[in-house]
C-alpha cells in the first residue's frame, strides 16, 4: 500500500499532494495505518490519531530538503532527577498527569548542561523526529543573524525589497527586515486557523509564477493598513518572506545554509528535515522535523550566545535582542522578539501549534524542549499549562539552589 497526502494550514503547500510513502511492514500496522492516514487537505481538520500518525512522519508525507548534521554530536550527560509537579488554578498535577493532558510525545529538561528530566510517550523515543510547526520560525531568525555576520544581509534596517524585488509596489514598500522579524510590517493579514478563507489557509495555494516563490506571489497582493513598526500582528506568511530574504541573500536553500552554519557544527545527533513548498523553497515559518534532544541542542547553542568554538555565528548580542520584547503583544509580562516569544523575566521561547516548543532561561542555565500533539492547534487550555510547567521547572531549580 502507498498513499498520498495534501496539507494547507500554515503554508504546508499542496505540493504534498501525491507524495507517497511505503506502508508499515506488518498486516496489523497496515490496518492501523489505513484508518490513521490523513485525507483532509487542512491539517486542522485531522483527528488526533491522524496527527499522531503524521507528526513523526512528515518527512515521508511531504517533499523535504535535508538539514545535514556533522560527524560528531554533542553529548548530553545525565544529572540528578528533577522532581516536578504542575500547579495551575489551585489544582496540582503530577508530571505524568501533565504529560498525558498535553498529549506530549517527548520532553527534555537540561540544566547546567545536564539532562535533569526526560520522558517519551505516544510511541516516540530518543531517535524520533517530530515536526516543529512554528518552532521553525526561531531557526529562520537565526539564519538572518548568520547572514548579517557573513555579509549577505546589510543590516536589520535594510529594506525587504532590496532582497525580494518582486515585492516592489506592494504593501511591503518601506518595510525593513527588522519589521518582518518582529511582525510589525503593518500589512493586512488573517492568521485564523479555523477559517478556510484566512490568509494563513490560502497563501500557499497560489499557482507559482516562473522564478517567483509562491509566498511572494501571494504576499505582494496584500495592502498596508498601518505604518510599519507601529503595530504587531502575528503573521506566518512574513516568516516565509524572511526565508526568501535569506535564501536570495545567501544564494542557497535555507536547509543547506542552516546545515553549513549551525546544524552540522553544534553537535546535532541526527539530520533534520525541512518541508519545501510548491516552488521548492523551504517553508520558513514552519515544518522542520528533528528529535526533541536536537531541539534542546539548538536551545543550548542559542543560550550560549550563538558561538561555535571561538567563532560567532550571529552578531554579538543577537539573542539578547532576539529574546527580549521588541513588540507589545497585549499580554502583561510577555512580548515578541525576533521570531521568539518573550517573557519579562529574561526567558524566551520558540512555540509551535499542537504543543511544540523550546524554552530558554539564560539566568538559570535552563533549556526545555518538547514535542506533542494537543487536541487543539492553539488554545489557552493547553498553552497556559505548558507555561505553568516551564514555571514549575524554574521553581524546582530555585528550590534546589536555596537548599
Amino acid at each position: 500500500m502507498r498513499f498520498g497526502i495534501g496539507v494547507r494550514a500554515l503554508g504546508i503547500a499542496t505540493a504534498m499532494m501525491g507524495a507517497a510513502i511505503a506502508a508499515p511492514a506488518t498486516a496489523q500496522d497496515d490496518a492501523a495505518a489505513e484508518s490513521d492516514i490523513p485525507t483532509d487537505l487542512n491539517i486542522l481538520m485531522w483527528t488526533d490519531p491522524q496527527r499522531d500518525f503524521a507528526f513523526p512522519r512528515m518527512e515521508d508525507l511531504a517533499p523535504v530538503r535535508t538539514i545535514a548534521n556533522g560527524e560528531t554530536f554533542r553529548d548530553l550527560p545525565s544529572g540528578p532527577d528533577l522532581e516536578v509537579s504542575v500547579t495551575m488554578d489551585g489544582e496540582t498535577w503530577t508530571l505524568d498527569e501533565y504529560l498525558e493532558d498535553q498529549r506530549a510525545a517527548g520532553v527534555v529538561v537540561i540544566h547546567n548542561g545536564e539532562v535533569r528530566l526526560e520522558r517519551y510517550r505516544m510511541g516516540a523515543d530518543i531517535d524520533t523526529r517530530w515536526t516543529s510547526f512554528s518552532v521553525a520560525k526561531s531557526f529562520t531568525s537565526t539564519l538572518v543573524g548568520a547572514a548579517i555576520v557573513d555579509g549577505h544581509i546589510e543590516s536589520l534596517d535594510a529594506l525587504v525589497t532590496a532582497y525580494i524585488p518582486q515585492l516592489e509596489g506592494s504593501g511591503y514598500d518601506g518595510v525593513t527586515v527588522r519589521q518582518l522579524l518582529t511582525m510589525t510590517s503593518g500589512v493586512r493579514w488573517n492568521e485564523d486557523y479555523t477559517d478556510p478563507q484566512s490568509d494563513v489557509s490560502l497563501f500557499n495555494l497560489v499557482t507559482p509564477e516562473p522564478g517567483v516563490d509562491p509566498v511572494v506571489t501571494y504576499m505582494r497582493t496584500l495592502e498596508s493598513e498601518a505604518e510599519p513598526g507601529t503595530r504587531w500582528l502575528y503573521n506566518t506568511g512574513e516568516t516565509n518572506l524572511i526565508g526568501v530574504v535569506v535564501a536570495n541573500a545567501v544564494g542557497m536553500p535555507l536547509a543547506d545554509y542552516l546545515s553549513q552554519r549551525v546544524w552540522s557544527r553544534i553537535g546535532m545527533a541526527r539530520d533534520g528535515e525541512w518541508i519545501v513548498n510548491a516552488g521548492g523553497g523551504e517553508i520558513a515559518g514552519c515544518c522542520i522535523s528533528a528529535t526533541v534532544r536536537d531541539y534542546a541542542r539548538f536551545g543550548l547553542f542559542v543560550m550560549e550566545g550563538g558561538m561555535v568554538g571561538d567563532e560567532r555565528i550571529v552578531p554579538e548580542g543577537w539573542y539578547e535582542a532576539a529574546g527580549s520584547r521588541q513588540a507589545d503583544i497585549g499580554i502583561p509580562g510577555r512580548g515578541y522578539g525576533y521570531q521568539w516569544w518573550t517573557f519579562d523575566d529574561g526567558a524566551f521561547a520558540a512555540q509551535g501549534i499542537f504543543g511544540q516548543g523550546i524554552f530558554i532561561d539564560p539566568a538559570r542555565n535552563l533549556v526545555i524542549a518538547s514535542n506533542g500533539n494537543w487536541p487543539l492547534a492553539s488554545n489557552p487550555r493547553y498553552s497556559e499549562p505548558r507555561i505553568a510547567f516551564w514555571r514549575a521547572v524554574q521553581a524546582a531549580i530555585d528550590a534546589e539552589s536555596a537548599e
